[in-house]
């Protein structure tokens, strides 16, 4: 299990609750257990999240594991435009 942090706008879609807990070990595993536990979180995934894990931005590498007690945060994709 790990703690999740999340940003203001999906918060309304976990209960507003800043601060999730998610059983996985990948981070693909973290936004499928993400959405199952919070089906209104749905669109925010398919439209693309980044996750920050300790600091660093993963955006692609959704096999990534998620180390223990690491800082996890979910963000919106930033996109250059």
């Amino acid at each position: 299990m790990v703690d999740v942090n999340v940003w203001g706008s999906l918060s309304t879609c976990t209960d507003n609750q800043k601060v999730i807990q998610i059983e996985a070990t990948t981070i693909r595993g973290l936004l499928r257990e993400l959405v199952e536990k919070y089906p209104g979180a749905a669109p925010w995934v398919k439209r693309g999240i980044s996750v920050s894990i300790d600091g660093e931005i993963i955006r692609d590498d959704w096999s990534k594991t998620l180390p223990d007690d690491a800082e996890i945060y979910l963000i919106p994709r930033m996109t250059s435009g």
